[in-house]
């Protein structure tokens, strides 16, 4: 029987579904299936000498740097298997993962090419070249994921209650692919505003196997919960009439959140606890360079929005960009504080830096191309230097704080940051006291997907 193993490097914390889902397809077509998640596991020498097909997950930019360091030992440890890079960031960086060794590159709806890829294998070897197509958005005919080889879920990500208690989180996807068109977004140069539905059943199915596990509360991985509000909210109301007692957390993008307000009531109701939301940028001009269709006031009212529902607000940044300047990124940090906001944004939020990949949408804005720095491997990106060399220091100031100094509570890192920002900008910086706001409800695993991989994170590679 041709054995696949299925590897994730890294997935935010979860469990990840993206193997969870081809392990069951594949293991109904009749192949073996053994998984490896990296952020809990060390490459295994047996496993990997075993299979004949071995097929790594990059859904992010970060799992993707981890990759690209583990395919010269997966290639030593399984000379004989056939290599596979499937996920949001392979079709974006196809040419470097094909010089690595890669033989198939799979984006968007990639359970059907796995499936493919291991027939073909199994029915000729190894030796003809892909015939899949690089990306594919068509449906899928979803079935009920199979978790029973991932780690269990109690060392995966908890949730954090104010009151320091914590929870099993179970993981889930009840969508992929996204109809809007961010300029900076991994998302649109493989779905191209196309998102797809994973049928409510299966996702309820998949959600009762993970609580029958010890979950007591769901972590929606969805691009975005409202792509489909009707499909999302019949979700969360059969996960509540099922499972009273359980909570749930997703993303949501701002202009849905004001969008969809009168459902928000409703969903805390339902269990939710806290809402996720790309809002990137408080600057009107950053935002029309992301084509983010909402403006920095849209923010303050998504805020009042989900703090009248009972929900809270979760925040994720870019935080510099090419068009940042030292009085904007005060700005932002201002409108932190003033929103009360510290709490509910992870420090590493502060220091997030632009990721100009292949394929983006960034390319065509007038001009900006010409501005980069060619292709850089390792960064899986185009470097770029700002105007301001300020702007460059402190973001490297910031970034070496919140990597460095992990022991710091969130209020101390965001006064530290302050601090430094204004320094930087020689301003003075008034004292913001004990301004963090309420604790709110949230994942251990800080929420991020184009940070620099970790030490940790690239010991088991």
């Amino acid at each position: 029987m041709l054995r696949v193993l299925l590897i994730s490097p890294y997935e935010l914390g979860r469990q990840p579904f993206a193997l969870a889902e081809p392990a069951a397809l594949l293991k109904q077509a009749g192949f073996a299936v053994d998984c490896l998640d990296l952020s809990l596991q060390a490459l295994d020498a047996d496993l990997l000498g075993r299979a004949r097909l071995v097929a790594i997950y990059v859904g992010m930019h970060t799992a993707t740097r981890i990759a690209v360091e583990a395919l010269p030992r997966i290639r030593r440890l399984a000379p004989e298997a056939h290599l596979a890079v499937y996920g949001l960031y392979a079709p974006m960086n196809e040419a470097l993962l094909r010089s690595l060794g890669v033989g198939t590159v799979l984006g968007g709806e990639t359970e059907p090419a796995l499936v493919s890829l291991a027939e073909r294998l199994r029915a000729n070897g190894a030796g003809r070249a892909q015939t899949e197509p690089v990306i594919r958005v068509g449906k899928v005919e979803f079935v009920v994921p199979d978790r029973t080889g991932l780690p269990e879920l109690s060392r995966y990500a908890r949730l954090v209650l104010p009151d320091g208690t914590q929870r099993v989180v179970g993981f889930a996807e009840a969508s992929r692919g996204c109809k809007h068109l961010c300029r900076h977004c991994p998302i649109v140069p493989v779905y191209e505003g196309k998102f797809r539905a994973v049928p409510a059943d299966v996702v309820i199915e998949d959600i009762r196997q993970q609580i029958a596990l010890g979950a007591t509360h769901i972590s929606f991985g969805d691009p975005d919960f409202f792509n489909g509000p009707t499909h999302a909210m019949r979700i969360a109301r059969a996960l509540h009439e099922e499972f009273p007692e359980a909570t749930f957390d997703a993303t949501i993008k701002i202009q849905h959140l004001i969008e969809h307000a009168v459902l928000l009531p409703e969903l805390r109701r339902l269990g939710c606890l806290f809402i996720t939301s790309a809002v990137e940028a408080v600057d009107e001009e950053i935002l029309r360079h992301l084509a983010k269709n909402h403006c920095g006031g849209d923010f303050d009212r998504a805020v009042a929005l989900t703090r009248a529902a009972g929900i809270a607000l979760a925040p994720t940044f870019v935080a510099f960009t090419p068009w940042t300047t030292l009085d904007g990124y005060i700005a932002l940090l201002e409108r932190i504080l003033e929103l009360q906001l510290i709490d509910a944004v992870p420090p590493v939020q502060l220091s997030i830096r632009l990721l100009v990949p292949r394929g983006s949408r960034l390319l065509e804005l007038p001009g900006f191309a010409e501005s980069l720095m060619p292709f850089d491997a390792k960064l899986l990106g185009y470097p770029w230097q700002h105007a301001d060399p300020r702007v460059d220091r402190l973001q490297q100031d910031v970034q070496r704080l919140v990597s460095q100094d992990t022991s710091l509570g969130r209020h101390e890192a965001f006064a530290e940051i302050w601090r430094i920002a204004h320094e930087t900008a020689q301003r003075r910086a008034r004292s913001i006291g004990h301004a963090a706001g309420k604790p709110v409800p949230r994942l251990s695993e800080p929420w991020y997907c184009c940070a620099e991989p970790t030490d940790q994170q690239l010991q088991a590679v």
